[in-house]
């Protein structure tokens, strides 16, 4: 499917309305008013259920391998997933997670 010029900037110019829009809605409707304590505590949740949406891919099919999951990446996932349980810290858990995942590369490289 090949797109012409204009539709390509239809396309760029809608996104950017709809990130405006959707920007807007917090920041320009709420601004400086206080949000209710339920909607706060929601969105205490909000990282939580995206950052997993953003980083099972990269684990999974990972562009590094031409998209062939591969052990080293499953062990970083796994020892990062069970470091922040057992810590609780995020900078811990990742710390561990990078420590399994060149390790791993490492060892692969190795044999």
């Amino acid at each position: 499917m090949t797109l012409t010029d204009a539709q390509i900037w239809l396309v760029i110019a809608v996104l950017g309305a709809g990130t405006f829009l959707i920007r807007f809605s917090f920041l320009g409707l709420i601004g400086a008013r206080p949000m209710p304590a339920w909607l706060l505590r929601l969105l205490r949740y909000t990282p939580v259920a995206v950052i997993p949406g953003m980083v099972m891919p990269l684990v999974l099919w990972p562009g590094a391998t031409g998209g062939e999951t591969d052990l080293p990446r499953l062990l970083a996932a796994v020892a990062t997933l069970a470091a922040g349980l057992w810590t609780r810290s995020f900078v811990m858990s990742v710390g561990i997670g990078a420590v399994v995942l060149y390790a791993g590369l490492g060892l692969r490289a190795f044999l």
